[in-house]
């Protein structure tokens, strides 16, 4: 029975179970917890709620701090000003290394002192009960302070942005002389105990280790391990879709190289040299499991004697697995006919464009939509980059391969299935099968653009009708770079410019345009992130009798035409919407789509 005089004796819990935040068990406990702590640690019921019953930190806190009158810190985190962010680190990095730790035990940020109050400093606080704020505002030499409340979320952000967790590979790698191994080469090729010589007197893993570990952390999709000469391998990045060199290994032959990201990796064979493989890598950086997808191809070298591999790692950060629909970019008559094509319960799903173009991760965000306790859903991809929450995704491997997978899916009682890649004939046909018997279905091709999908697969042997029938929705999609913050209004169009692609000055000037710039926030590329722009062929009535009717050939102007009277804008036209936006350049998205 719950006591009435909680009201007066805990005015957190009573705020907290008024809200339905906490039942009046849980709040029992906590009080009897607390009671227990009085003499020991002295915390107050919203701390032994987060601390002991996992309640949600910015949840109990955000209340917290609305009871006091706290007021809440209220800065963009991703576009913080430069001034703000500069005072907080120099006010960190002045107080003694005792109080830094503090801070940092503490969740407490000393923002800035307040420009009325020049001897009052504002403190951010994850907690604003914390008992140690006082002694940290008056070590940081403030006579009053005012105290912030800050999400622990946000909190968490600016500390990884003004303190970035240290590299220890790159660090070691500091301790170590530039050249790692001998300049010393002969006319004979490496044997494998010379390889094992050099592997054990260079700094190799520490390099290995530390690309991981900055590709994650920067927001990397891919790897690169390309050897240039017997004596040198250049690192790339590839960020924001375009490589860049992070570093180049000298003195070193690319046969070591090669070899100790093999010994890192599983799956792989460190003494062939002649044929493709594929392994993966998994590590925990910065508190997260990380996995990484290792593709190996032998290569043409400069030298004869030497047998050159070039390696990718494709970097599968979990993190970055988009959930809600609405943060895709699908807009206008796009968003709406993907809703309902994923939301109907049956039917076809095809997303298509070149590798990179984000078809996975579009499609994994429209799975996360109907995934539902109710429905059995499988996924037969090969590999499987993302665990799916809520999906069987089942274990492609020598023992079942992907066609056999996929032939098996059919007797496993499916309601939603997704088929990573319609590769050939038979794997459309069971795809389409499924789309026809009654299951929602899932796919990707590669083609340039949605009507040219249903030509694709026409050629492949599927009849018109299955293909005027079983699909719902083609959605076409490419990534194109977004401008960073640093952008600068475009004043004056290029009328050569916009002569070359046919654009009309005057509709265009009305619109509040964009151009790159650059900064140190960009490295001086102008462009930061990427964002998706769509193609969205949705098969009405007119479009199926379209396909349907369709002889020796399939008419993909025909198709084009109806979809623009349907309402569909092909990849520039969406693009360019995106443009209008703000979010992006014109010569971004002409250098990146094709003219209808």
């Amino acid at each position: 029975m719950m006591d009435s005089t909680i009201e007066f004796t805990d005015k957190i819990g009573y705020l907290l179970f008024k809200k339905g935040i906490i039942d009046a068990d849980i709040l029992e406990k906590a009080l009897i917890e607390k009671n227990n702590d009085k003499l020991k640690n002295k915390r107050n019921l919203a701390q032994i709620l987060v601390q002991e019953f996992n309640f949600d930190h910015d949840r109990i806190f955000s209340e917290v701090a609305a009871l006091y009158a706290f007021r809440e810190f209220d800065i963009p985190i991703d576009d913080m000003p430069a001034d703000a962010a500069e005072q907080i680190k120099k006010l960190m990095t002045a107080a003694p290394d005792a109080l830094k730790d503090i801070m940092k035990q503490s969740g407490v940020l000393p923002y800035k002192f307040d420009d009325r109050q020049k001897d009052k400093l504002l403190v951010a606080a994850i907690d604003p009960t914390e008992r140690n704020i006082p002694k940290i505002a008056f070590g940081l030499n403030a006579k009053k302070y005012e105290v912030i409340f800050i999400r622990k979320k946000d909190y968490d952000r600016i500390m990884q942005k003004l303190f970035p967790p240290e590299n220890e590979f790159l660090k070691l790698l500091e301790e170590i002389p530039s050249e790692f191994s001998s300049d010393e080469t002969d006319d004979k090729s490496l044997d494998e105990n010379e390889l094992d010589a050099e592997i054990n007197k260079s700094a190799l893993v520490n390099i290995i280790e530390a690309s991981l570990v900055e590709g994650t952390r920067r927001g990397v999709s891919d790897i690169h391990f390309v050897p240039v000469s017997n004596r040198r391998t250049d690192i790339l990045f590839r960020l924001d879709g375009l490589l860049q060199c992070w570093h180049s290994q000298e003195n070193t032959s690319p046969e070591a190289v090669i070899a100790v990201v093999k010994d890192r990796a599983r799956g792989l064979d460190r003494f062939e040299r002649e044929r493709a493989q594929d392994g993966f890598i998994q590590r925990e950086i910065d508190g997260h499991i990380i996995r990484f997808r290792v593709s190996i191809l032998p290569m043409v070298g400069t030298e004869l004697k030497n047998k050159f591999e070039s390696i990718v790692i494709r970097i599968l950060d979990d993190r970055k697995v988009i959930k809600d629909l609405s943060k895709l970019g699908l807009i206008g008559y796009a968003k709406d006919a993907f809703e309902k094509s994923i939301n109907a319960p049956q039917g076809m799903v095809i997303l298509t464009g070149p590798t990179g173009s984000g078809k996975s991760t579009t499609l994994i965000a429209a799975l996360y939509q109907v995934i539902d306790p109710t429905v059995n859903v499988l996924t037969v991809e090969d590999p499987v980059e993302y665990v799916i929450e809520g999906a069987r995704q089942l274990k492609i491997g020598h023992k079942m391969n992907f066609e056999q997978a996929i032939r098996a899916i059919l007797r496993h009682d499916p309601d939603v299935v997704l088929v990573g890649e319609m590769r050939d004939k038979e794997t459309a046909e069971v795809a389409i099968k499924l789309a026809n018997t009654g299951h929602l279905t899932f796919s990707t091709l590669h083609t340039n653009d949605a009507p040219s999908a249903v030509s694709r697969l026409y050629k492949m042997g599927i009849e018109p009708f299955l293909i005027a029938y079983a699909i719902n929705i083609i959605v076409a999609q490419r990534l194109i770079r977004k401008l960073c913050a640093c952008k600068k209004r475009v004043l004056t169009l290029d009328p050569n410019l916009m002569r070359q692609y046919g654009l009309d000055m005057d509709e265009w000037s009305k619109y509040e345009l964009f151009e790159a710039v650059g900064c140190e926030k960009c490295n001086g590329t102008g462009y930061k992130g990427r964002l998706a722009i769509h193609e969205a062929l949705y098969f009405t009535k007119e479009l199926r009798q379209i396909i349907v009717r369709s002889g020796d050939d399939v008419d993909e102007e025909k198709i084009r035409l109806q979809a623009k009277k349907d309402g569909t804008l092909n990849l520039r036209e969406s693009g360019f919407d995106k443009v209008r936006n703000g979010l992006t350049s014109l010569e971004e998205v002409i250098s990146a789509t094709m003219e209808d």
